[in-house]
This record gives structure tokens, C-alpha cells and sequence, in this order.
């Protein structure tokens, strides 16, 4: 995928704004003592929401893949 269209898909499925941010990972939520000793990298037992892939489907759609 050409870097112009990748930057337009971001545009469209993701508000970068920092309040947004927070507000989409839920950021304000204690979660980080669950990733302080051992980190998150290959953990299915913490639930992270920069994890997540609910908006996979839909890019995959609107780059045409």
C-alpha cells in the first residue's frame, strides 16, 4: 500500500488527537501495574487496549486487501 494511502486510511479510522487517544484506550483506567514487572509483550492474560485489532476488518476493506 502506497505511504499516501496508508496516511488517508489513519486519517480516517483514527482520531489522533491526545484526548482522543486517552479516550480510545481508555488510558485513564489503572492498567499499568499489570505490565510493570513483566511487561506485555506475548501476554493474553492482561487486557490492553492498544492490543486490540477491532479495527483491522474495516482498514483491510477501505485499502481494498
Amino acid at each position: 500500500i502506497a505511504d499516501e494511502k496508508t496516511a488517508k486510511l489513519i486519517d480516517a479510522h483514527f482520531d489522533l488527537r491526545p484526548g482522543a487517544i486517552i479516550r480510545d484506550l481508555d488510558l485513564r483506567r489503572p492498567i499499568y501495574r499489570q505490565t510493570a514487572a513483566y511487561g506485555h509483550f506475548g501476554r493474553d492474560d492482561v487486557d490492553l487496549p492498544w492490543e486490540n485489532t477491532n479495527r483491522a476488518e474495516a482498514l483491510a476493506a477501505d485499502a481494498g486487501l
